[in-house]
């Protein structure tokens, strides 16, 4: 091990150090996250955090615990110089079906952030909603699916087509 040392120089997007330091830096955070008590069970683990790359997506049973875990990701990220977006950061509050909303619309003020709510998000491909709903990405599902089968029938009428033709050219030249 050696001791820290500073950094006073600022690394560009485009050096090839910035995602690997960004990555290093984040694993940290997401580390210190994992640490605070909260989330929702799931099998045996507690989850309170989803990450890939710079998307994250914090997990609480209610506004307490995301309150929480804003403040101890935001504090923690500080420290290694990264920054929230505000702009592209927003929240949802997943409920089950007929449970009482609170606080429709609006936001969520934490420390010197005010977040915007949102009824849905793609989070990985996948369309999460308030209601904790699936139609909404079904629906998006069966939609590309039917576009890509569209396309996969046009594709084999052209090589139908084709092959057709190539048999009546073979047919021509005898």
């Amino acid at each position: 091990m050696s001791y820290f040392f500073g950094n006073k120089t600022v690394l560009k997007q485009a050096d090839p150090l910035s995602p690997i330091l960004f990555n290093l830096a984040l694993q940290k955070v997401i580390q210190s996250i994992k640490m605070v008590p909260s989330g929702i069970k799931f099998g045996k683990e507690q989850l309170n955090i989803l990450a890939i790359a710079g998307d994250i997506a914090l997990i609480g049973k209610n506004e307490i615990e995301i309150r929480k875990l804003f403040v101890e990701m935001e504090d923690i990220a500080r420290k290694f110089g990264l920054q929230i977006n505000q702009e592209k950061t927003k929240y949802m509050i997943m409920e089950r079906k007929n449970s009482l909303k609170q606080n429709i619309t609006g936001h969520l003020k934490i420390k010197n952030y005010k977040f915007e709510r949102v009824e849905n998000f793609k989070y990985l491909g996948v369309i999460l909603n308030e209601d904790n709903n699936n139609q909404i990405d079904l629906q998006e599902r069966i939609k590309m699916l039917t576009k890509y089968i569209l396309c996969y029938i046009n594709f084999l009428k052209i090589k139908t087509y084709q092959r057709n033709l190539i048999k009546i050219k073979e047919h021509n030249n005898r």
